[in-house]
C-alpha cells in the first residue's frame, strides 16, 4: 500500500509539472487575422489602412472595371469563406444580386448616406472593349470620388472590424487633406465647361460644383464618326476645351482632340488596384494633372 501511494503521488507530481511547464514556456497565442474580401480597390485600401496587420484583405485579380466583373466559382468560394465582405452599394457589382453570401458578413459601406445617392436616368447601353453591352444603371456608384463620402465608407469598415487598434483616424486625416487639395485644384476651373469621357464623375462633380457633361467613350477604342459628331454637337451648347479620361487615351484619339483644341486630362477613379502606388498616390496624381491644365 505504501509503495503504491508513493507511485501515485509521483505520477500526479509529474503530470502537474508537465502542465505548468507547458503553460509557462509556450509562446503567447497571436490573434488570427480577419480575412476581408472587397468588391473594389478603394474599399480594400481603406480596410488595409484601418486594419494593418490585423487583417488580410483580398481583392480578386480583376481585369478591367470591378464594377462589371463576373466572379468564377472559386472566387465565390473565397467570398463565402471571408470574415467580412465589403460592398460598395449604389448598385455597384450587380453580381451580388445573383449569389448567396452570408448576410452577417456583409458590410454595406454606403448605407449611412443612401439618401445622397445620385440617380441616373436614360443611361444608354454600351460596352467596354470586348465586354458585354450594359448600362451604368439607375444610380451613380463611384461614391468614393467624393472624399467626404469615402470617409463615411471607411467609418463603416472601421465599425465592422471593431479592432483594438485602428488606422481610421490617420486615413480620415489623409482623405480630408485630399478633399482640400481637390477643392483648391478645381477652384481654378470654376465655371469652365468640362466633358467626361465616361459617366463616372457624378460624385466628383457634385462635391466640387463642376460644370461637367459626359460622353460614353473608351480610352482604348477609337470613336467612330458618329461619336465625333456627337462631341461636336455637345460643344455647341457646352464649349469645353477639357476632356477627362479614366486612363490615358489612344494617341490617335488624343491627337484628334488636340486638333480640336481639347486637352485630354486623366482623372483615374482608381476602382481597381493600380499597377504602382496606392489609392492616395493615384488621387494625388489626379490632383497634379488638374493643377497642370492650361487655361486661356
Amino acid at each position: 500500500m505504501k509503495a503504491h501511494s508513493i507511485n501515485c503521488f509521483s505520477l500526479i507530481a509529474v503530470i502537474s509539472l508537465i502542465g505548468c511547464s507547458g503553460r509557462e514556456s509556450g509562446p503567447p497565442a497571436e490573434a488570427a487575422q480577419v480575412k476581408v474580401y472587397a468588391v473594389n480597390y478603394p474599399l480594400a485600401y481603406f480596410a488595409e489602412r484601418i486594419g494593418g496587420g490585423a487583417v488580410e484583405v483580398v481583392l480578386p485579380e480583376i481585369e478591367g472595371d470591378p464594377a462589371f466583373w463576373q466572379p468564377e466559382p472559386d472566387d465565390l468560394t473565397g467570398f463565402q469563406g471571408a470574415g467580412k465582405i465589403l460592398v460598395n452599394g449604389a448598385g455597384y457589382a450587380k453580381w451580388l444580386d445573383y449569389v448567396s453570401l452570408p448576410q452577417s458578413k456583409l458590410v454595406h459601406t454606403s448605407s449611412a448616406f443612401k439618401n445622397q445617392y445620385i440617380e441616373i436616368s436614360g443611361a444608354p447601353m454600351h460596352s467596354h472593349g470586348d465586354g458585354e453591352a450594359h448600362a451604368h444603371g439607375e444610380l451613380a456608384f463611384t461614391t468614393w470620388l467624393d472624399p467626404m463620402l469615402a470617409i463615411e465608407q471607411a467609418a463603416a469598415i472601421d465599425a465592422a472590424l471593431a479592432l483594438p487598434e485602428s488606422g481610421f483616424e490617420a486615413l480620415k486625416s489623409d482623405l480630408l487633406a485630399l478633399d482640400q487639395s481637390l477643392a483648391a485644384a478645381f477652384t481654378r476651373l470654376s465655371g469652365q465647361a468640362l466633358i467626361g469621357s465616361h459617366p463616372v464623375y457624378q460624385y466628383l462633380q457634385r462635391r466640387y460644383d463642376l460644370n461637367l457633361r459626359s460622353l460614353h467613350w473608351e480610352p482604348d477604342m477609337m470613336p467612330d464618326e458618329a461619336m465625333w459628331q456627337e462631341l461636336q454637337a455637345l460643344r455647341r451648347t457646352h464649349p469645353s476645351k477639357i476632356l477627362l479620361w479614366e486612363s490615358e487615351p489612344l494617341a490617335g484619339i488624343k491627337a484628334r482632340l488636340d486638333a480640336m483644341g481639347i486637352q485630354s486630362v486623366v482623372f483615374d477613379p482608381c476602382g481597381n488596384r493600380p499597377e504602382q502606388g496606392d489609392y492616395l498616390a493615384v488621387m494625388r496624381a489626379n490632383v497634379a494633372r488638374i493643377e497642370s491644365i492650361q487655361l486661356d
